[in-house]
């Protein structure tokens, strides 16, 4: 199983496969996404259930089924609700920065174990849980799990795939994401049928299933080259590991390029103080808006809250977790097709389409909940299976451009001597945003009822502005090559190019 590529380093890429070892690699250390997706499809579901809500939020039960005044945006706000799902992300927060120490310090493989094994403790306390103390730490040691795997792994797919395909193995990371969410929704609308009330435990003890899968690959992952090179002097292994994943015996012109990025990164002691020096500028601008606007689309507050989101246009708990279903499917079929076609069309392209798509199923969400759900009674079945469609069409532009695009280009963009603690920021900023949509989303439902959609949609516009003149192509730059793309930039090279025309000026 091995495609030529066939490139010299004089066209700027190198001799390459696409080879057994990589694939088998990247599909176990992309199953990090699943722990990721399952979490963020399973959350919201339980919190949908009666007997969850029974047992750990009374209060909300109460308003759901007993409040006849109370509005139907309004059914669900609870902070104490909203914790349990958001303590997740304040976990994965902290945890992403010690995830940037054990990643630089120990490799990629060390880093991804550890999330793994956090993940599985988390699950286990989540399905045994007997009270609301309980059920909020196992949250937080499935947030220790997701913030070392979400910081490890996009690294470790990005530098073991061949640049052709880097595009495409990385949307793995995405791809599994899309899967754990349609896994997760799937054992949501079985369990919720399960007699006796006990089928959330089941939900979230399954948690477990991802996480023992991730733990025991990670026993056997080699080891990326650019972490062999950066965490010993044995060079040799190194290029044994790089021939290996390669395919082929030729690849000098890209263990040179290794060798030297390694070279560079040693002289970094404090990599997250050089962050903030100008020549890193545009890389850590982007570590900090990519995931900034990938959580204002809104995807992943409606992702927890599909189904509560569901019933609130007046859905029953069976079919709003079947409508769940739906979505996690669309979500999970384009980015698969976002995986087949990101190398040929590139980022940008994608990035526009998508967000143009995003944009105008908001705006049509937000005009027919304004003009046909008030704060009592319900909405027709007709509207309601519109709502749905436009939901599954927004899901589906997310799919293929933020979702995955997301995690990619903040992936390969960072040279290597901050390629860890720039992963970090954009993992940090992403839990952020998680943590203050999952905290404030009820709220904001609330208070905006329909119009939430219009401020989600807003976003939108300006992200879809942002990558048209802000952001450059990346399609096909090898990863250790990434510099010259902000050279080029019509933008960036006032920052970037003055810098190294400094550099250049002091050697004179």
């Amino acid at each position: 199983m091995a495609v030529g590529l066939a490139k010299t380093s004089e066209e700027g890429q190198y001799n390459a496969k696409m080879t057994l070892l990589v694939v088998l690699s990247c599909m176990v250390a992309a199953t990090g996404g699943i722990i990721f997706g399952y979490d963020l499809g399973i959350s919201g579901g339980v919190t949908s259930m009666e007997p969850f809500l029974k047992k750990f939020f009374p209060e909300v039960y109460t308003k759901m089924n007993e409040d006849t005044k109370i509005s139907n945006y309004c059914k669900f706000d609870s902070q104490l609700l909203t914790s349990f799902t958001s303590s997740l992300y304040i976990a994965g927060l902290v945890a992403s920065f010690f995830a940037s120490i054990v990643t630089r310090v120990f490799g990629r493989k060390p880093s991804i174990l550890i999330g793994g094994t956090a993940f599985l403790a988390g699950s286990a306390l989540g399905g045994a849980a007997l009270n609301v103390y309980m059920i909020i730490f196992g949250r937080i040691l499935l947030g220790i799990g997701v913030g070392f795997a979400n910081q490890s792994v996009p690294l470790y797919l990005s530098e073991m795939a061949p640049p052709n395909y880097r595009g495409a193995i990385n949307i793995g990371f995405e791809l599994w994401v899309g899967i754990g969410v349609l896994l997760a929704n799937l054992i949501n609308f079985g369990t919720e049928k399960i007699k006796g009330g006990w089928g959330w435990r089941i939900s979230l003890a399954m948690a477990a299933v991802p996480a023992s899968i991730l733990t025991l690959g990670a026993l056997f992952l080699p080891e990326t080259p650019n972490s062999l090179i950066q965490n010993s002097k044995d060079h040799e292994k190194a290029k044994l590991m790089l021939q290996r994943v390669r395919g082929t015996n030729d690849v000098q012109a890209e263990l040179d390029d290794l060798i030297k990025a390694s070279s560079i990164s040693k002289t970094i002691k404090h990599p997250f103080k050089n962050i903030i020096h100008r020549k890193y500028r545009p890389q850590l601008f982007m570590a900090i808006a990519i995931p900034f606007f990938q959580q204002v689309t809104g995807i992943n507050v409606i992702t927890f809250y599909a189904p509560v989101l569901f019933r609130t246009i007046g859905l029953g708990e069976s079919a709003s977790l079947f409508s769940a279903v739906m979505t996690g499917v669309v979500g999970a079929v384009s980015t698969s097709i976002s995986m087949l076609i990101v190398d040929k069309l590139g980022r940008r392209a994608l990035f526009m389409i998508g967000g143009i798509q995003m944009f105008l199923s908001q705006i049509i969400i937000g005009g027919l909940m304004a003009a046909q759900l008030g704060d009592h009674g319900g909405i027709s079945k007709g509207y309601a299976t519109s709502i749905i469609i436009f939901i599954c069409i927004y899901v589906s532009g997310f799919g293929w451009s933020w979702g995955p695009l997301g995690w990619l280009v903040t992936s390969e963009i960072f040279p290597l001597e901050i390629r860890s603690a720039e992963q970090s920021v954009t993992v940090a900023v992403s839990f952020i945003f998680i943590f203050l949509g999952a905290q404030t989303f009820l709220a904001m439902l609330c208070h905006f009822k329909s119009g939430i959609f219009f401020f989600f949609g807003g976003w939108v516009a300006v992200m879809t502005a942002f990558v048209y003149f802000l952001l450059p192509e990346t399609k096909n730059v090898p990863i250790e090559q990434m510099s010259k793309v902000w050279r080029e930039h019509w933008f960036w090279k006032r920052i970037v190019g003055e810098v190294n025309e400094d550099i250049k000026m002091e050697a004179a």
